[in-house]
């Protein structure tokens, strides 16, 4: 999994998304998939924190005009619960965003992206931590998590989380108005 998911993130340096119109609808109906409740359980698996079980509830939405997403709700380890929020949205050619209140705060920043079918590859920063989360859409109801950190010159899995849509539907082919 580890070579699977750097070989992606080499892409990530280049990753730039055309300025096709075509590019943009994929891109958007890619996001559209994540519209929806979603829940599930995690790991962290790797780090101080390794062995850690945790379970999110999370709302996504999508903006009409743009191709980008926001996930809104909470994660939960035993009575603790720390809300979650992860913005991200196409600039130019490019994708930015933050998880939480981003690298200024106690979060991470986006500073890029890539979608490519059913998964998005999206480069992540705090100040010198470099790492990518990867989100593959495996089915209709199915969403695939793995956060990785950049640790000498390797990305090591640190976080996964396994998503179940809840409520809402997946999204049809048919273009919004």
């Amino acid at each position: 999994m580890r070579n699977r998911i750097a070989a992606c993130l080499l892409m990530l340096p280049a990753t730039t998304v055309s300025g096709a119109a075509y590019s943009a609808d994929n891109d958007q109906q890619f996001f559209r998939q994540i519209e929806g409740q979603w829940t599930g359980s995690g790991e962290i698996v790797a780090g101080k924190y390794k062995g850690t079980k945790f379970v999110c509830n999370l709302a996504g939405t999508t903006p009409e005009t743009t191709a980008g997403m926001t996930l809104d709700g909470s994660c939960r380890v035993g009575v603790f619960s720390q809300a979650m929020k992860a913005v991200i949205s196409r600039d130019g050619k490019n994708y930015t965003g933050a998880f939480n209140d981003g690298a200024t705060g106690k979060g991470l920043d986006v500073v890029s992206g890539n979608v490519s079918g059913n998964r998005i590859v999206l480069g992540l920063n705090r100040k010198q931590l470099d790492g990518a989360m990867l989100a593959r859409v495996a089915d209709n109801n199915t969403m695939n998590v793995t956060v990785s950190v950049r640790v000498e010159k390797e990305l090591v899995p640190v976080i996964g989380l396994n998503l179940k849509r809840t409520s809402g539907s997946a999204p049809s082919n048919i273009a919004r108005n």
